[in-house]
């Protein structure tokens, strides 16, 4: 595949993704089962894993007020460099309090696929990175597959703390901490790449001056209006199924370990990614939005059956089949929001979008925990899927109409 289409900027922007992505895919698969073992009880994971997702909010409220004032490339480096100082943290003690501030300042993923907010950004630039607007839908297939198969090595990682406890004889816990150190040094990778970028990233410019920002139009506050309130639905069902949690389940289970469950995730995110291209493939037939709701009701159908599963072995089927297609709204919808919205609109309308995301999933894996206690461990996942479906019938019926304009 050629990606001479893909300008500079872009190309550095999908390298920062994957090296970003690779370091999420081990620590997502790690850090509930860290927590766990030196000595947190569920409630108290749910709310370390609460303050990751909250960390996504603030930080995007940031990018929406200030990243087209002082810099995109600005933003994103100061964001980077948090990376690292959360994993220097997260090595240097167990203290809770200093968890949950470096949680809260890290930009740390634990849900299997970003929600953050160089997301956001990302988002809002990709668009300028390539000059067909036929092409809009591919950078995103593509940001996102390259995300998802770094994300997917990135989890073979984690199995690593198990190959030093058994060859170099180190304590389950402090092999496990290795991985935050290696988490810091990709960080600093990710903050040399957008060093690198260009001005060319930034909101374009007239006569040497940077074109004033526009209160968004009447028109997109009502589209992003709506779609924030669906996309927090979707969201708050997805916080009860994020990858820390799924891991845990089959970890408590299924007594699947550190091996095993790398095994697992890292071919779930073999099947994402390739999903990806697919779900370009079919938008460019069906529309986006019909991509993005057909594809994701039989995935959520199968999230529900998960919950049901009777052994390992069928777990794992139901498991890889539902990640093959519950990602494919992802490409999907995010060139959708920038296709419907001004080009000065398109940071205010990621973030905002992102931000009800990130709002509604904060709660749900403090409720996750809950809900393992007093009903059972597989109950987020029939909660998930019920609230999932709710949302793309809500989807489907209020944007159908609404098209991007080369669907027109």
């Amino acid at each position: 595949m050629t990606l001479d289409w893909i300008s500079r900027d872009g190309k550095l922007l999908l390298c920062a993704r994957i090296v970003r992505t690779f370091s999420y895919g081990f620590l997502s698969i790690i850090l509930a089962i860290y927590l766990k073992l030196i000595g947190f009880n569920e409630v108290l994971i749910g709310v370390v894993l609460t303050a990751t997702l909250v960390n996504s909010v603030i930080f995007n409220l940031i990018s929406s007020a200030y990243a087209d004032k002082i810099g995109r490339k600005k933003i994103l480096t100061i964001y980077a460099i948090l990376m690292v100082l959360s994993a220097v943290i997260f090595f240097l003690t167990n203290n809770y309090v200093a968890l949950i501030i470096a949680a809260l300042i890290g930009t740390i993923n634990v849900t299997g696929s970003e929600v953050g907010a160089f997301l956001s950004l990302e988002q809002a630039i990709l668009p300028q990175t390539v000059k067909d607007i036929k092409k809009r839908n591919s950078i995103f297939a593509i940001y996102n597959m390259v995300g998802t198969f770094a994300m997917a090595g990135g989890v073979l990682v984690s199995g690593l703390p198990n190959f030093l406890v058994q060859h170099y004889g180190l304590a389950q816990i402090n092999a496990i901490k290795t991985l935050f150190i290696f988490y810091a040094v990709l960080a600093l990778v990710v903050t040399g790449i957008y060093l690198a970028l260009s001005k060319k990233i930034e909101i374009q410019v007239q006569d040497g001056q940077r074109v004033p920002q526009k209160s968004i139009s009447p028109k997109t506050r009502g589209i992003i209006t709506k779609m924030s309130s669906l996309f927090a639905v979707d969201s708050f069902a997805g916080g009860f199924v994020i990858q820390s949690i799924v891991a845990f389940w089959f970890y408590s289970k299924f007594g699947a370990d550190l091996s095993v469950l790398s095994y697992i995730f890292s071919v779930a995110g073999v099947l994402t990614a390739l999903s990806f291209l697919v779900a370009t493939k079919i938008a460019s037939k069906i529309g986006l939005i019909n991509t993005m709701v057909f594809t994701h009701i039989p995935s959520n159908i199968l999230l529900i059956l998960l919950a049901f599963a009777p052994n390992f072995s069928v777990a794992i089927l139901l498991y890889l089949a539902r990640m093959g297609l519950s990602q494919m709204d992802v490409p999907t919808r995010q060139s959708y929001i920038v296709s419907i919205v001004n080009e000065n609109e398109r940071v205010a309308a990621a973030s905002i979008t992102n931000t009800s995301r990130n709002v509604a999933q904060a709660v749900s894996p403090s409720l996750a925990g809950a809900v393992i206690q007093v009903l059972s461990l597989s109950t987020p996942f029939v909660i998930g899927g019920i609230l999932k479906i709710a949302y793309d019938i809500g989807m489907f019926a209020n944007f159908r109409k609404i098209k991007p304009p080369e669907e027109i």
